[in-house]
């Protein structure tokens, strides 16, 4: 598994018999062999080395195979990039995370996460952090419709609820610079010391502080069970949404999309269709009207500006 990458060269960890990087499992250095071309090794990849497997210092082994990928996490520079960019391969969760002040929550671009997730397969999950500048009310009320998972946190607590989700699962961690991924890695795995960055007074932007994804072992839980990995990522500026189409969105949402088989075609399913599925569906009282307005609210951050 690619743990991260740094100037062409990939470290991983050699997998077991269950294709899972056990607790001794050795990290080797790798570069990518010609035959790979350009195609990309991203971190979270389950890659075929071959040559120096011991991982001492020095060594050096060759990636010759990428295995398909569960899934990938993708994002454009842009609303108008055509190509594609991989963040992270084969998480099974997307934890966004975003402060509730310092610098303020920016839901537009919560929302452009949580649709490129969908898009992927994931499955999100919202923390919320510096609950002890701002309350979380605005952003409970806007996401809980939706169904995702939000974890509130603040410096010192507790963070035995988040680490039961994270457990046993693969999570990417995505947001804005400054909102404190960095500090809340830290506080899941204790001794890791990630650098963490300071809020500009001026802009209310975060500096990065992490330049690549690298992915991290937790520690167990207090009953033993796996602690999971989570990825953490550079804190993102923008989310260009250039791949996704309101049509691979709504599959994310079985009990939206059942209702959408008499749609218009073309229908995008927004605020301002007509004669969408979903519309009828809340007037025959067979859909929340709060679930539609999030889920529309979600698909209309794909034209409003990316920043």
């Amino acid at each position: 598994m690619v743990m991260t990458i740094d100037r062409g060269r990939y470290r991983c960890l050699l997998l077991d018999e269950a294709d899972q990087p056990g607790p001794d499992a050795v990290p080797v250095t790798a570069m990518k062999a010609r035959n790979l071309g350009r195609r990309s090794v991203i971190v979270g990849d389950r890659v075929r080395l071959v040559g120096d497997l011991s991982g001492v210092d020095g060594s050096l082994a060759r990636i010759v195979e990428v295995t398909e990928r569960d899934t990938v996490l993708r994002r454009t520079a842009d609303d108008d990039d055509p190509y594609e960019r991989p963040i992270v391969a084969n998480a099974d969760q997307l934890v966004i995370v975003t402060a509730l002040a310092d610098p303020p929550p920016r839901t537009g671009m919560i929302d452009r996460i949580l649709v490129a997730g969908y898009d992927a397969g994931l499955e999100p999950l919202l923390c919320l952090t510096k609950a002890d500048l701002a309350p979380p009310d605005d952003l409970l009320a806007a996401y809980t419709p939706l169904g995702v998972p939000i974890v509130v946190s603040e410096p010192g607590a507790d963070l035995s609820a988040l680490r039961e989700l994270l457990s046993e699962r693969i999570s990417v961690f995505i947001g804005h610079s400054g909102v404190g991924k960095s500090t809340l890695v830290n506080a899941l795995i204790p001794g890791l010391d990630r650098a963490v960055g300071v809020v500009n007074e001026v802009t209310g932007r975060g500096r990065h502080t992490s330049t690549s994804a690298i992915a991290l072992r937790l520690p167990e839980l207090a009953d033993g069970e796996p602690g999971g990995w989570v990825i953490d990522t550079p804190g993102v500026r923008s989310f260009g949404l250039s791949h996704v189409t309101p049509a691979d969105v709504i599959k994310a949402f079985p009990d939206l999309l059942e209702f959408t088989a008499d749609c218009p075609r073309g229908c995008e399913h927004g605020f301002d269709a007509v004669d969408c599925g979903l519309d009828a569906a809340v007037q025959a009282g067979e859909l929340p009207r709060a679930r539609v307005d999030s889920f529309r609210r979600m698909v209309a951050a794909r034209a409003l500006p990316y920043e």
